[in-house]
């Protein structure tokens, strides 16, 4: 068959759209038309993702549209999460008409977007998507005021990744279970101090960090709930803050970190791309759905291992990778939640995704995927299973919470770059996200 595309420009801002929102949306009481098999039904789905990832979901799709041949399904994908939320601020902000039928949601967006009325509440659709199986504290993220407005693809879990290829040339032990941040300090300055270079004849860093993939498991560390408290508001203090901001410090001061320019360009790096992935670095943190990524290149020898902690708390939280909602003014409501169910509960559908969103959270998806994983796929669902055990229940990133990973960044270039003092970061870190939250 013949697969339509359709793309729009995306502008606007999450703030444009809720000043704008307010009274824009009823909510759905049921009473919508039920689903008619004859009816001819045209569908539009959004997720961010690379080229792969699209040509993988145009596969699931069509085995969707051969079941549902009523049913056509028109697909735009983009690169980046953003690129979808921006879409999705703009066209909520004219009522959601032309918003996609169903889409991915990741962070706060499911909690921001659900108060703002505009996702589909889906006890109105149980019969085409049931959420029974679902372990509660997946559900977390996607539920305002005791109604759920999506359903994870998977879970993923923070792990510190560890090339031991490099530790090997280095003449460096590898980490030990247990290890604490002066242990990662001291090894990733002895390895950014040895002048070693990669194939490409680039320097290797002792670690390639980016804040985002860590903070928010540090901060679980030492805080008692973790970022955010489970009435939304901050749950760290500014002299929590300072400490993550002075291990950046003293990884800079011994050598582990490369130069500031360099850690502040790699934020926003894709994966095949991250000095990590291209043998330039010893360790990083990250997600465990990056284990496949990460092991693509013969010149890293992988191994996955509990991020460093001070205290007694691993920190890490098994997260949702992102969500499926469905827009509250979509037309077809059972329609769009009958793709969603397809994506995260059909066996056919399964087989195909596998762990690219995250290790399935429903029981009956996982009993399909985990036999036909293999390798790196593997290494990470046996984290993920470890986590399971020893990782900690994290309350959802509240509206507003999604400024935490910028203005971390912009925090963290002040320190590096010795503008700010860690304190003087930390200060500006709880008074700009604490104001975001209130």
């Amino acid at each position: 068959m013949t697969r339509r595309t359709r793309s729009r420009a995306a502008i606007g801002s999450v703030a444009a759209a809720t000043l704008l929102l307010s009274g824009c949306f009823g909510s759905d009481d049921g009473t919508a038309g039920e689903y008619d098999p004859d009816e001819e039904i045209e569908l539009e789905i959004s997720w961010w993702g690379d080229d792969d990832r699209a040509r993988l979901f145009a596969e699931v799709i069509d085995l969707f549209e051969e079941e549902h041949p009523n049913i056509t399904v028109v697909e735009t994908p983009v690169g980046a999460p953003d690129d979808l939320f921006n879409r999705l601020a703009t066209d909520f902000a004219g009522g959601g008409d032309t918003a996609p039928d169903v889409f991915a949601l990741g962070g706060a967006k499911p909690q921001e977007y659900g108060e703002l009325g505009a996702l589909l509440d889906l006890s109105t659709v149980s019969d085409q998507l049931d959420p029974s199986d679902y372990p509660d504290f997946s559900l977390t993220n996607a539920i305002v005021d005791d109604t759920l407005y999506g359903l994870p693809t998977g879970g993923n879990a923070t792990a510190a990744f560890i090339n031991s290829k490099i530790f090997e040339q280095a003449g460096v032990p590898l980490p030990e279970a247990g290890w604490t941040w002066d242990d990662l300090v001291d090894v990733a300055g002895e390895i950014g101090n040895a002048d070693l270079t990669n194939e490409a004849g680039n320097p290797i860093y002792g670690i390639d960090l980016r804040i985002q993939d860590i903070m928010g498991t540090y901060a679980a560390q030492v805080s008692e709930v973790g970022m955010y408290d489970w009435d939304g508001k901050l749950g760290v203090d500014a002299d929590q803050i300072a400490s993550w901001y002075e291990i950046e410090q003293e990884l800079l001061d011994a050598g582990g970190l490369p130069d500031p320019s360099i850690v502040t360009s790699n934020w926003q790096l894709p994966p095949d791309q991250q000095p990590f992935t291209i043998g330039q670095a010893a360790i990083t943190f990250g997600y465990t759905n990056l284990m496949s990524a990460y092991s693509a290149n013969e010149e890293v020898e992988v191994q996955m291992m509990l991020p460093p902690t001070d205290t007694d708390l691993s920190g890490i939280a098994l997260l949702p990778s992102a969500f499926w909602s469905a827009n509250a003014a979509s037309e077809h409501p059972q329609a769009a939640a009958m793709l969603i169910d397809w994506f995260l509960h059909e066996p056919a559908a399964a087989e195909l995704i596998l762990d690219t969103r995250g290790v399935p959270f429903n029981p009956d998806t996982l009993e399909v995927v985990a036999p036909l994983l293999e390798g790196p796929s593997q290494t990470a669902a046996d984290y993920v299973e470890i986590i399971l055990d020893e990782g900690v229940v994290a309350p959802p990133q509240p509206s507003g919470g999604q400024i935490m990973n910028e203005l971390s960044q912009r925090m963290e270039a002040e320190v590096l770059f010795g503008r700010m003092t860690p304190d003087e970061a930390a200060t500006q870190w709880v008074e700009e996200l604490g104001a975001a939250l209130e």
